[in-house]
C-alpha cells in the first residue's frame, strides 16, 4: 500500500468518527477569507474588551492647542545621526496664518519623542476589576501626545476615541443579537413544536413585526427616548429597540426547523421514553441545527452595528458623552470637517472593517455548516 493511499484511508477513518463540530471546523479552515475574518474579529473584540490598554491618550481629555491636529507619522529608523532603530515621532509646531488665522501644524525636525511599548499614560479600569495606567503604546513625554488619527474640534485624540467606541458599538451588536436570539428561539421553538392555536398566534405576531418598516420604527422609538437619560440607560434602551425588531426572521427559521424535526424518529423515541418536553427541545432538537443558528447570529451582528451607527449618526441613538462609532461620525457631518479635518471619517473605516470581517466570518460559517456544500 502506497503512502498516499494510507493517508487517504486514515483521513476517511477520521471523518467517519468525527463529530459535527469537527467537520464544521475542518470545512471552515479551508475558507481562507473566513479564517482571516475570524482573526480580525477576535482582534476587534479583544480591543473592545480592554480599550484603555490599546488607547494612547485619554479619549475624553480636551486640548485647546490641538484642535484639528493632523495625524502624525510614526518613524521606525532615525538616520539623522546614524542608523538608530526604534519607534518615535516628531511633535508638530502650531502657528497661525497671518491672513486667515487658520491653524498650521508643521513637524519639528529638531525634536524626537520615543514611543514606548507597555508605557504609562492615563489611568483606566480593566473590566471594572482594577485600575492601571499601562498602555500598549505610550509617548515617552506626557507633554507631547501622539495623535495617530489626529484630533477633533475639541483637541481629543481620534484614535483613542475610535478604540474606546469599539467597546460600545461591538457590544451592542452582541447584546442585541443575544436578545434577538433568545426571543427567536423561544417563540419560534414553541410555535413549531406545539403548533395549533399557539402557532397561529405567534405567526401572526411575527408577520406583524416583519411588516413594520424597520428604519422608521427605529427612528420613531429612538426619538421617543428622553435626551436627559444617563448613558447606561440610553445604551440599554437602544439595544432593546434593535432587538425587538430583529427577532422575527430568526423565529420563523427556527419554527420551520422544529416543524420538520418534531416528526423525526429520535424525537418520537424521546417522547416514548418519557423525556420532558423542555429536554427534548434544548437537548435533542436545538443542537441538531445549532450550526445554522450560529451562522445566522454571526451575520446578524453587523446589521446591529450598522443600525446603532446609523441612529447615533442621525442624533437619535446614543448621545455624547457616550463614545461609539456612530457618535464619532457625527463630528464629520459638516463641510468644515470635510475640508479641514478629513481624518474625522476614520471611525467609518472601523465600521467598514468590523462589518466586512463579521460578514465574511458568517459566510464561512454558513458554508461550513451546510451539509450539501462540497
Amino acid at each position: 500500500m502506497s503512502d498516499a493511499t494510507l493517508v487517504t484511508e486514515v483521513s476517511r477513518d477520521r471523518v467517519a468518527v468525527a463529530s459535527q463540530w469537527q467537520l464544521i471546523w475542518w470545512a471552515f479552515r479551508r475558507h481562507k477569507l473566513a479564517m482571516i475574518a475570524l482573526f480580525v474579529t477576535l482582534a476587534l473584540y479583544i480591543v473592545a474588551l480592554v480599550p484603555g490598554f490599546f488607547a494612547i491618550n485619554d479619549p475624553v481629555k480636551q486640548n485647546a492647542r490641538s484642535t484639528f491636529h493632523p495625524p502624525q507619522v510614526v518613524h521606525f529608523v532615525d538616520r539623522s545621526e546614524g542608523w538608530d532603530f526604534g519607534l518615535y515621532f516628531r511633535p508638530m509646531k502650531l502657528s497661525r496664518d497671518p491672513e486667515t488665522l487658520a491653524a498650521i501644524f508643521k513637524e519639528d525636525p529638531a525634536k524626537k519623542v520615543p514611543i514606548r511599548f507597555f508605557g504609562r499614560g492615563y489611568e483606566y479600569s480593566v473590566l471594572g476589576l482594577f485600575r492601571t495606567d499601562i498602555h500598549l503604546l505610550a509617548s515617552s513625554d506626557p507633554k507631547q501626545p501622539l495623535y495617530l488619527f489626529g484630533a477633533d474640534r475639541l483637541g481629543r485624540d481620534v484614535y483613542s476615541r475610535v478604540v474606546q467606541g469599539a467597546q460600545v458599538s461591538l457590544s451592542i451588536g452582541l447584546v442585541g443579537v443575544s436578545l434577538s436570539l433568545f426571543l427567536g428561539i423561544v417563540l419560534g421553538g414553541i410555535s413549531g413544536y406545539y403548533g395549533g392555536r399557539i402557532d397561529f398566534v405567534i405567526q401572526r405576531v411575527i408577520e406583524f413585526v416583519l411588516a413594520l418598516p424597520t428604519i422608521p420604527i427605529w427612528l420613531a422609538l429612538a426619538a421617543a427616548l428622553p435626551q436627559n437619560w444617563p448613558a447606561t440607560l440610553q445604551y440599554m434602551m437602544i439595544t432593546i429597540i434593535l432587538s425587538l425588531t430583529g427577532w422575527a426572521q430568526l423565529a420563523r427559521v427556527v419554527r420551520g426547523r422544529f416543524l420538520s424535526l418534531r416528526s423525526e424518529e429520535f424525537v418520537a423515541a424521546a417522547r416514548l421514553d418519557g423525556v420532558p418536553e423542555r429536554r427534548i427541545i434544548f437537548r435533542h432538537m436545538l443542537p441538531s441545527f445549532a450550526s445554522h443558528i450560529i451562522a445566522s447570529v454571526t451575520l446578524a451582528v453587523p446589521a446591529m452595528i450598522l443600525a446603532e451607527t446609523s441612529l447615533s449618526f442621525l442624533g437619535l441613538g446614543l448621545q455624547p458623552p457616550t463614545i461609539s462609532w456612530g457618535v464619532l461620525l457625527r463630528e464629520a457631518q459638516n463641510i468644515r470637517s470635510i475640508a479641514t479635518a478629513p481624518w474625522l471619517f476614520l471611525p467609518g473605516g472601523a465600521v467598514v472593517l468590523a462589518v466586512m470581517a463579521l460578514n465574511l466570518l458568517g459566510d464561512g460559517l454558513r458554508d461550513a455548516a451546510d451539509p450539501y456544500n462540497k
